[in-house]
């Protein structure tokens, strides 16, 4: 794929996300599901109105923002409602995370080219992004989450490039790293799993580098030994053979890299060895000190002058007593049960998608009538139009990408368990495949998005998955675009189906996404399971 036809394919990713977001963004003429609390925390920070914020306040300063941009363009006026505390357009409260949540498959599209350097893969990850129905679903109203996730994105994709450069450029996007870190945190504190992640992943290539520093110092011995018996001749090589490859053939994970051609073949102090196949592989060059400074110091310092603008507002709790009111807040929520609430989902139930949540529903005697507003449902039989908009994701880009990262998970496995198995001694090999890296990032950020909420006892919904499953998105983007570049011409069609069917099932349930009419027996026929409704 040529750099031109990669910008253009990214520029169609981010048109096609950004009509879905807007077309009949004003649709719905009421606060849909939390805008009752978000939409309202937004313009109370307009008209100085003190409240108390269960969250970080950095999504509502957003939204307030939006809603200050929008009462200011003369469009998009044609509906209001006074719900918010003010008399306002829906779309003033609405459009801001619209546009936001437009560009998070850009983002998406960015970090998978920066892992990788491959544009086929980065824009498949950014176009199976565009298809999923829960990002488009929370892009198209005034809720938090497209904060956390746009921020914890952008956090990663400014740590690869710091990775990718040094010196000042290094600091520079070390820097941007933190500040966008920290603003995820300031969303919701589960942004913290972001920066969780890219900890995860700095240790894990310190851990590498470790064990392959052991091996090599367990292998000299054996080479020395050997050139004891074999004498400096046989050791130098027969035929030509030199050190590099005696050592090769003693130790098999070790692979042979060819030199590039544009860089020298021995080493030099002033000169690089290699290009980096991906910025991962430089992470070791990160110290604890730089760590700690640039994603510790700085994302501390961004969440805590997040919170002067709420605390200037509302004096009732300073810095600290506003933390212990928010967490006795959540504490307090109740178990993770449907008595608690209908649509508490445990995060077990989130990578296969049994229980999404209905965040608005209505029903109508016909198309033609006024949208429902509020109010009960329609008697039974009576009904004839349903407006649903259902936070539920692709079902298929899920259950692929769940089957991705399991298939990355088993790679893993395998590349350290084979030379076990073979009975042959354990080593890491000096430089990792780009895949293998690719398989570590995903699956230790998938991790690290998602297991912490094993140990949280209350109430839970779908939606807390949206930071793990961004990973699965590039996961199955992964593998799709291997099957579109292997050799057999099976993997090819594997590729191309799973593609198909992904884009295929979000047309179809984009209905549900969007909040259409809907006829009684459509409704059904995309409510597959008893759970979903």
């Amino acid at each position: 794929m040529t750099k031109k036809w990669f910008r253009i394919g990214i520029a169609g990713v981010f048109l096609m996300s950004l009509a879905l977001r807007f077309w009949g963004l004003e649709r719905f003429n009421t606060l849909v599901f939390d805008e009752v609390y978000f939409a309202k925390f937004g313009n109370n920070y307009l008209t100085h109105t003190p409240f108390f914020n269960a969250h970080p306040p950095l999504s509502q300063y957003m939204i307030g923002i939006g809603i200050w941009l929008g009462s200011h363009i003369p469009f998009w006026h044609d509906t209001v409602n006074g719900l918010t505390g003010s008399l306002r357009s829906p779309w003033t409260y609405r459009w801001f995370n619209a546009l936001t949540g437009s560009f998070i498959p850009v983002v998406v599209t960015a970090i998978a080219y920066q892992l990788s350097y491959r544009r086929s893969f980065a824009l498949l990850a950014g176009f199976f992004t565009a298809c999923d129905g829960l990002f488009l679903v929370e892009s198209r109203y005034a809720l938090s989450n497209i904060y956390i996730i746009i921020f914890g994105l952008l956090g990663h994709w400014f740590l690869l490039l710091a990775l990718e450069n040094q010196n000042q450029r290094r600091w520079f996007w070390l820097v941007l790293a933190g500040i966008n870190f920290g603003a995820s945190v300031g969303t919701k504190w589960n942004g913290l799993w972001f920066l969780f992640g890219a900890y995860l992943i700095w240790i894990t290539a310190w851990i590498i580098q470790a064990i392959h520093s052991f091996s090599n110092s367990q292998l000299i011995p054996l080479l020395d030994m050997g050139y004891g018996r074999l004498g400096i001749g046989q050791a130098a090589g027969v035929g030509g053979r030199g050190t590099e490859g005696s050592i090769n053939s003693l130790s098999p994970h070790t692979p042979h890299t060819s030199p590039s051609p544009h860089l020298p073949i021995s080493p030099s102090p002033h000169l690089p060895i290699s290009s980096p196949q991906t910025p991962l592989q430089n992470l070791t060059q990160l110290n604890i000190f730089q760590m700690l400074f640039y994603l510790g110091i700085i994302p501390a310092f961004i969440y805590s002058i997040i919170w002067i603008p709420h605390l200037q507002l509302d004096k009732t709790y300073g810095f600290i007593a506003v933390h212990q009111q928010i967490l006795k807040f959540h504490l307090h929520l109740g178990g993770n049960s449907s008595d608690v609430h209908p649509y508490c989902a445990p995060w077990y139930k989130w990578p296969l998608m049994t229980r999404p949540m209905a965040y608005y529903y209505q029903t109508a005697g016909s198309i033609n009538e006024p949208l429902p507003v509020m109010g009960p449902p329609l008697p039974a039989g009576a009904e004839k139009v349903i407006y649903d908009v259902h936070a539920m994701g692709n079902p298929f880009l899920w259950w692929f990408g769940v089957a991705a990262i399991l298939f990355l998970m088993g790679m893993l496995v395998s590349q350290a368990l084979i030379p076990w198995v073979k009975g042959e001694r354990f080593s890491v090999p000096a430089t990792l495949s780009v895949d293998t890296w690719i398989a570590l990032y995903l699956v230790i950020n998938y991790a690290a998005n998602l297991l912490p909420w094993v140990k949280v006892t209350r109430c839970v919904f779908i939606y807390h998955y949206m930071c793990a499953v961004v990973f699965v998105f590039i996961a199955i983007a992964w593998f799709v675009d291997r099957c579109l570049h292997s050799y057999y011409q099976q993997l090819r069609a594997v590729g191309v189906t799973i593609t198909f069917i992904i884009l295929a099932a979000f047309i179809f349930w984009m209905p549900v996404y969007l909040g259409l009419p809907l006829s009684h027996d459509g409704y059904w026929l995309r409510m597959w399971f008893k759970s979903w409704v």
